[in-house]
């Protein structure tokens, strides 16, 4: 076992394999593709001026003009970022690393925190991260949200980047452990709002505790630093077993969706066929249960609605999930779908998101698929051209001329050539 405080002092790039460094620039493009759709959603919006307002300082946020705090940048970058949950994330921790972890990294970067470099500092926060989520979940019963563990990987990095040594580190995670968001998870699925997964609460809780440590504020021990979770770190690269999504909705909906886009392709079928919709898959995607959603939170936080758009139109992008709920055809189908609990699924969750699907036509057929899981995940990852084109697709209509700049930045800060140039041209309104 590597003990995290070791591994958060004495990591360098040169310690991990050439798989987890790529990794870097493949989580960042996603990251900063799925920000800039989120951008141009009302919760986007609301969170960013209230950055500007209730955090002042003269920290760049992601995706506006106007500066914050570090801790209100960080609010605000990693909830834009959430605000279209199309972001990768971590099977066995039931929630995401990076939401929360790129925006406090450039938080910290801009405060003038060179303690790492930048692929450095991600590589960092997706291994602690990645063992903070499942340690959390394994010590306490209840389901939180990313941000409840996230904010003590954020503190790790935070105290990485900003030079602070064993005993201020150790302060930091303590203080991101006990004041960081443990908001339940299945709340927010039984009455999806603008709270989400928590990760900008996160994200803020966990720069603030890193600069609170900085300054000599002390914390208890951080307890999730402890088990079983650590015995492979630095060893095994974490990093390297996040899955990405095709589609900008729960992760948990997009089984049921690949079920019936295969039923959709094999027999040629449009809406119209389609009188209504079974799906079998687990527990937790059941209650993924806004059959008429009215705002995007709702229409991201659904299995019907989903699976209605994916019938309907054969895929699923961010407009889709801002407006498709005025479409009468796709809330046709989506009142007329229905979700049922399944022992196989719920047994192989969280490691596996499995889903049936059965279309019951028109015509009387009912049409059962296989059991499938969503696309992109660990064991089938999308190629470097899908995350470009991904990156292309929800870049474009917000940053216009500005997306070929925004890419090339990405790829020199993954190649570790300096944040100056992503700074500048991801902090700014678009």
């Amino acid at each position: 076992m590597t003990d995290p405080l070791d591994f958060i002092a004495d990591f360098t790039l040169g310690d991990s394999p050439e798989e987890a460094r790529r990794e870097v620039w493949r989580s960042t493009i996603d990251l900063v593709g799925v920000g800039l759709a989120g951008s141009r959603t009302e919760m986007s919006r609301l969170i960013r001026a209230h950055a500007a307002d209730q955090w002042g300082g003269g920290v760049p946020m992601l995706f506006d003009d106007r500066p914050a705090s570090a801790s209100g940048a960080a609010l605000a970058g990693g909830m834009s970022i959430d605000s279209l949950d199309g972001h990768d994330g971590y099977n066995p921790a039931k929630g995401h690393v990076g939401c929360a972890l790129f925006p406090a990294v450039l938080a910290f970067a801009a405060l003038g925190g060179r303690g790492a470099t930048f692929s450095e500092a991600m590589i960092i926060g997706y291994e602690l991260g990645s063992r903070l989520g499942p340690q959390l979940h394994a010590d306490v019963a209840d389901y939180h949200t990313s941000g409840a563990w996230m904010a003590v990987a954020v503190a790790g990095v935070g105290a990485r980047m900003l030079g602070l040594d064993r005993n201020r580190t150790a302060h930091a995670l303590g203080i991101a452990e006990f004041h960081g968001p443990r908001s339940q998870m299945m709340r927010v699925i039984d009455h999806p709002t603008m709270l989400k997964d928590g990760s900008g609460w996160g994200a803020m809780a966990g720069v603030s505790a890193a600069l609170l440590a900085r300054d000599g504020f002390t914390g208890a021990p951080a307890l999730t630093t402890r088990g079983v979770e650590w015995a492979d770190l630095g060893s095994d690269w974490r990093i390297t077993a996040q899955y990405m999504k095709p589609w900008p909705v729960c992760r948990w909906a997009q089984g049921p969706m690949e079920a019936i886009l295969a039923l959709k392709g094999a027999h040629g079928l449009t809406a119209k066929d389609v009188e209504g919709i079974e799906i079998e898959s687990f527990h937790e995607a059941k209650r993924l249960a806004v059959a008429e959603p009215e705002t995007t939170e709702e229409a991201q936080y659904s299995t019907s609605f989903p699976c209605a758009l994916a019938m309907a139109r054969g895929d699923v992008g961010a407009a889709d999930i801002m407006e498709g709920f005025r479409d009468p055809e796709i809330m046709r189908l989506s009142r007329a779908t229905t979700v049922i609990e399944h022992e196989r699924a719920n047994e192989a969750f969280p490691r596996q998101r499995l889903a049936r699907a059965t279309l019951i036509l028109r015509d009387g057929r009912r049409l059962r698929s296989d059991w499938v899981e969503p696309r992109w995940s660990v064991e089938d990852k999308p190629s470097d051209s899908d995350l470009a084109a991904k990156f292309e697709s929800l870049a474009r209509p917000v940053a216009g001329e500005r997306t070929e700049a925004i890419s090339e930045a990405v790829e020199t800060a993954a190649a570790d050539g300096g944040l100056d140039r992503l700074l500048s041209t991801v902090c700014r309104d678009f």
